[in-house]
Protein backbone atom coordinates (compact mmCIF):
# COMPACT_ATOMS: atom_id res chain seq x y z
CA UNK A 1 0.00 0.00 0.00
CA UNK A 2 1.39 3.49 -1.43
CA UNK A 3 -1.76 5.58 -0.52
CA UNK A 4 -4.38 5.03 2.15
CA UNK A 5 -7.49 7.37 2.66
CA UNK A 6 -9.99 7.31 5.65
CA UNK A 7 -13.07 9.50 5.34
CA UNK A 8 -11.38 12.10 3.58
CA UNK A 9 -13.54 15.68 3.43
CA UNK A 10 -13.01 18.94 1.72
CA UNK A 11 -15.89 20.94 1.41
CA UNK A 12 -15.14 24.95 -0.28
CA UNK A 13 -17.44 28.07 0.56
CA UNK A 14 -20.10 29.22 -2.25
CA UNK A 15 -19.74 32.92 -2.34
CA UNK A 16 -22.58 35.21 -4.45
CA UNK A 17 -22.25 38.29 -5.49
CA UNK A 18 -19.99 41.45 -5.57
CA UNK A 19 -18.99 41.35 -1.72
CA UNK A 20 -18.53 37.44 -2.36
CA UNK A 21 -20.91 36.19 0.62
CA UNK A 22 -20.83 32.64 1.45
CA UNK A 23 -24.35 31.37 0.86
CA UNK A 24 -23.39 27.50 1.68
CA UNK A 25 -20.58 25.27 0.83
CA UNK A 26 -20.05 22.26 -1.75
CA UNK A 27 -18.62 18.97 -0.59
CA UNK A 28 -16.31 18.56 -3.38
CA UNK A 29 -14.96 15.49 -1.63
CA UNK A 30 -17.27 13.92 0.84
CA UNK A 31 -15.92 10.93 2.86
CA UNK A 32 -13.43 9.34 0.30
CA UNK A 33 -11.64 5.86 1.60
CA UNK A 34 -9.81 3.77 -0.84
CA UNK A 35 -6.41 2.50 -1.11
CA UNK A 36 -3.71 2.50 -3.77
CA UNK A 37 -0.97 -0.32 -4.16
CA UNK A 38 2.04 0.10 -5.12
CA UNK A 39 3.35 0.11 -8.34
CA UNK A 40 -0.43 -0.11 -9.73
CA UNK A 41 -2.43 2.25 -11.92
CA UNK A 42 -5.24 3.18 -10.00
CA UNK A 43 -7.84 5.00 -12.19
CA UNK A 44 -10.49 8.15 -11.02
CA UNK A 45 -13.12 8.83 -13.14
CA UNK A 46 -16.48 10.66 -13.22
CA UNK A 47 -18.04 13.90 -14.94
CA UNK A 48 -16.31 16.86 -14.76
CA UNK A 49 -17.02 18.43 -11.19
CA UNK A 50 -16.93 15.78 -8.93
CA UNK A 51 -14.11 16.01 -7.43
CA UNK A 52 -11.36 13.84 -8.74
CA UNK A 53 -8.74 16.88 -9.20
CA UNK A 54 -9.25 18.32 -5.73
CA UNK A 55 -8.79 14.36 -4.33
CA UNK A 56 -5.43 14.41 -6.25
CA UNK A 57 -4.81 17.77 -4.88
CA UNK A 58 -5.48 16.34 -1.38
CA UNK A 59 -3.31 13.17 -2.05
CA UNK A 60 -0.46 15.45 -3.06
CA UNK A 61 -0.58 17.89 -0.29
CA UNK A 62 -1.88 20.97 -2.56
CA UNK A 63 -5.10 21.14 -0.15
CA UNK A 64 -5.51 19.92 3.86
CA UNK A 65 -8.47 17.65 4.41
CA UNK A 66 -11.36 19.36 6.38
CA UNK A 67 -11.39 15.84 8.32
CA UNK A 68 -10.34 12.02 8.02
CA UNK A 69 -6.91 10.73 7.15
CA UNK A 70 -4.28 10.67 4.24
CA UNK A 71 -0.73 8.43 4.23
CA UNK A 72 1.23 8.53 1.91
CA UNK A 73 4.16 5.66 1.93
CA UNK A 74 6.70 7.37 -0.47
CA UNK A 75 8.61 11.31 0.11
CA UNK A 76 9.23 11.04 -4.09
CA UNK A 77 6.15 12.14 -5.34
CA UNK A 78 5.11 13.86 -9.04
CA UNK A 79 2.41 15.02 -10.36
CA UNK A 80 1.93 15.50 -14.28
CA UNK A 81 -1.37 18.05 -15.56
CA UNK A 82 -3.62 17.92 -18.09
CA UNK A 83 -2.32 21.09 -20.15
CA UNK A 84 1.37 20.93 -21.15
CA UNK A 85 1.38 24.24 -22.09
CA UNK A 86 0.37 25.85 -19.30
CA UNK A 87 2.28 23.67 -16.60
CA UNK A 88 5.81 24.24 -18.70
CA UNK A 89 7.49 27.87 -18.61
CA UNK A 90 7.61 29.23 -21.87
CA UNK A 91 10.49 31.02 -20.65
CA UNK A 92 12.73 27.98 -19.94
CA UNK A 93 14.29 25.87 -22.45
CA UNK A 94 13.69 22.06 -22.45
CA UNK A 95 16.92 21.29 -20.57
CA UNK A 96 16.33 23.71 -17.99
CA UNK A 97 12.36 22.80 -17.17
CA UNK A 98 13.50 18.87 -17.15
CA UNK A 99 16.62 19.48 -14.65
CA UNK A 100 15.02 21.74 -12.45
CA UNK A 101 13.74 18.90 -10.06
CA UNK A 102 17.49 17.85 -9.69
CA UNK A 103 18.20 21.67 -8.21
CA UNK A 104 15.59 20.88 -5.37
CA UNK A 105 16.92 17.17 -4.92
CA UNK A 106 20.50 17.49 -2.93
CA UNK A 107 21.27 13.33 -3.62
CA UNK A 108 20.70 13.61 -7.19
CA UNK A 109 23.93 16.04 -7.48
CA UNK A 110 26.36 14.02 -4.77
CA UNK A 111 27.57 10.63 -5.99
CA UNK A 112 30.06 8.44 -4.08
CA UNK A 113 30.46 11.39 -1.11
CA UNK A 114 31.58 13.73 -3.63
CA UNK A 115 30.38 16.52 -4.62
CA UNK A 116 30.06 16.84 -7.78
CA UNK A 117 28.76 19.57 -10.61
CA UNK A 118 25.50 19.81 -11.44
CA UNK A 119 25.23 20.53 -15.03
CA UNK A 120 27.94 17.91 -16.10
CA UNK A 121 25.52 15.46 -13.92
CA UNK A 122 21.89 16.83 -14.82
CA UNK A 123 23.11 16.98 -19.17
CA UNK A 124 23.43 13.17 -19.23
CA UNK A 125 20.53 13.00 -16.85
CA UNK A 126 18.37 14.89 -19.03
CA UNK A 127 19.47 13.30 -21.87
CA UNK A 128 18.69 10.16 -20.93
CA UNK A 129 15.34 11.49 -19.97
CA UNK A 130 14.69 12.79 -23.42
CA UNK A 131 15.79 9.49 -24.65
CA UNK A 132 13.01 7.97 -22.71
CA UNK A 133 10.52 9.60 -24.10
CA UNK A 134 11.55 9.61 -27.91
CA UNK A 135 12.54 13.32 -28.57
CA UNK A 136 16.15 14.01 -29.84
CA UNK A 137 18.96 15.74 -27.97
CA UNK A 138 18.50 18.83 -30.23
CA UNK A 139 15.71 19.48 -27.80
CA UNK A 140 17.45 20.62 -25.22
CA UNK A 141 17.89 24.13 -26.06
CA UNK A 142 14.59 24.74 -27.71
CA UNK A 143 11.62 26.42 -25.76
CA UNK A 144 8.26 25.16 -24.98
CA UNK A 145 6.00 26.81 -27.85
CA UNK A 146 8.57 25.05 -30.83
CA UNK A 147 6.72 21.86 -30.12
CA UNK A 148 3.78 20.11 -30.23
CA UNK A 149 1.15 19.53 -27.18
CA UNK A 150 2.28 15.61 -27.50
CA UNK A 151 5.76 16.48 -27.80
CA UNK A 152 5.04 19.24 -24.90
CA UNK A 153 3.60 16.76 -22.41
CA UNK A 154 6.72 14.31 -23.11
CA UNK A 155 8.47 16.69 -21.81
CA UNK A 156 6.63 17.13 -18.88
CA UNK A 157 6.53 13.12 -17.96
CA UNK A 158 10.65 13.39 -18.74
CA UNK A 159 10.44 16.49 -16.30
CA UNK A 160 8.06 14.26 -13.59
CA UNK A 161 10.37 10.80 -14.01
CA UNK A 162 14.02 12.09 -13.87
CA UNK A 163 13.14 12.60 -10.05
CA UNK A 164 12.62 9.12 -9.53
CA UNK A 165 9.40 9.36 -7.83
CA UNK A 166 7.65 5.86 -6.39
CA UNK A 167 4.36 7.35 -7.31
CA UNK A 168 3.03 9.91 -9.78
CA UNK A 169 -0.37 11.73 -9.95
CA UNK A 170 -1.36 11.90 -13.57
CA UNK A 171 -4.56 14.46 -13.61
CA UNK A 172 -6.11 14.27 -17.07
CA UNK A 173 -2.56 13.72 -19.04
CA UNK A 174 -4.37 13.56 -22.30
CA UNK A 175 -7.57 14.71 -22.54
CA UNK A 176 -5.85 18.10 -24.41
CA UNK A 177 -3.90 15.79 -27.06
CA UNK A 178 -5.52 14.79 -30.10
CA UNK A 179 -6.99 10.84 -30.12
CA UNK A 180 -3.79 10.08 -31.92
CA UNK A 181 -1.43 11.58 -30.25
CA UNK A 182 -3.40 9.90 -27.13
CA UNK A 183 -3.03 6.58 -27.60
CA UNK A 184 1.48 7.34 -27.74
CA UNK A 185 1.50 9.17 -25.06
CA UNK A 186 -0.83 6.37 -22.71
CA UNK A 187 1.77 4.23 -24.29
CA UNK A 188 4.25 5.87 -23.30
CA UNK A 189 3.18 6.36 -19.42
CA UNK A 190 2.62 2.64 -19.52
CA UNK A 191 6.66 1.91 -20.30
CA UNK A 192 7.75 4.40 -18.48
CA UNK A 193 5.60 2.65 -15.07
CA UNK A 194 7.29 -1.17 -16.48
CA UNK A 195 11.02 0.56 -16.57
CA UNK A 196 10.83 2.30 -12.79
CA UNK A 197 8.02 0.21 -11.28
CA UNK A 198 5.67 4.07 -10.59
CA UNK A 199 2.80 3.49 -8.64
CA UNK A 200 0.16 5.96 -11.12
CA UNK A 201 -2.75 7.64 -9.65
CA UNK A 202 -4.74 8.21 -13.33
CA UNK A 203 -7.33 10.85 -12.89
CA UNK A 204 -10.12 11.32 -16.02
CA UNK A 205 -13.44 11.51 -17.06
CA UNK A 206 -12.47 9.49 -20.23
CA UNK A 207 -13.94 6.11 -19.65
CA UNK A 208 -11.95 4.84 -22.42
CA UNK A 209 -8.57 5.69 -21.31
CA UNK A 210 -9.22 5.02 -18.08
CA UNK A 211 -9.67 1.19 -18.74
CA UNK A 212 -6.73 1.19 -20.81
CA UNK A 213 -4.20 2.24 -18.32
CA UNK A 214 -5.82 1.06 -15.11
CA UNK A 215 -5.60 -2.33 -12.48
CA UNK A 216 -8.64 -1.10 -10.08
CA UNK A 217 -10.91 1.90 -10.71
CA UNK A 218 -12.98 4.10 -8.44
CA UNK A 219 -16.18 5.70 -9.89
CA UNK A 220 -15.82 9.46 -8.52
CA UNK A 221 -19.86 11.56 -8.37
CA UNK A 222 -20.70 14.61 -6.52
CA UNK A 223 -17.48 14.11 -3.90
CA UNK A 224 -18.19 10.43 -2.93
CA UNK A 225 -16.48 7.33 -4.44
CA UNK A 226 -19.85 5.34 -5.72
CA UNK A 227 -18.19 2.21 -6.76
CA UNK A 228 -14.83 0.36 -6.65
CA UNK A 229 -13.19 -2.62 -8.21
CA UNK A 230 -10.93 -4.23 -10.59
CA UNK A 231 -10.99 -2.50 -13.88
CA UNK A 232 -12.45 -6.06 -15.89
CA UNK A 233 -15.43 -6.29 -13.18
CA UNK A 234 -16.35 -2.21 -13.51
CA UNK A 235 -16.57 -2.52 -16.95
CA UNK A 236 -18.35 -6.02 -17.64
CA UNK A 237 -20.63 -5.86 -14.36
CA UNK A 238 -21.02 -2.73 -12.97
CA UNK A 239 -22.91 -2.22 -9.36
CA UNK A 240 -23.66 0.45 -9.64
CA UNK A 241 -26.71 3.03 -11.78
CA UNK A 242 -24.27 5.73 -12.16
CA UNK A 243 -21.80 3.60 -13.51
CA UNK A 244 -24.00 2.26 -15.93
CA UNK A 245 -24.73 5.23 -17.09
CA UNK A 246 -20.81 6.25 -17.57
CA UNK A 247 -20.55 2.73 -19.45
CA UNK A 248 -23.56 3.91 -21.57
CA UNK A 249 -22.54 7.45 -22.61
CA UNK A 250 -19.65 5.57 -24.45
CA UNK A 251 -21.50 2.61 -26.15
CA UNK A 252 -23.94 5.62 -27.60
CA UNK A 253 -21.19 8.24 -28.75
Amino acid sequence: MIVKLNGVKKSFPIERGYLKTASGVVNAVDGVSLEIEKAETFGLVGESGCGKTTLGKLILGILKPDAGSIEVGTKKIQVIFQDPQASLDPKMRVYDIVAEGLVLQSSAVRRGGLNLPYGKIAKGQVEEMLDLVKLPKGALNKYPHQFSGGERQRIAIARAVLTDPEFIVCDEPVSSLDVTVQLQILRLLKDVQKKFSITYLFISHDLRVVRFMSDRIAVMKEGKIVEEGPTQKIYSKPDHDYTKLLLDSILNI
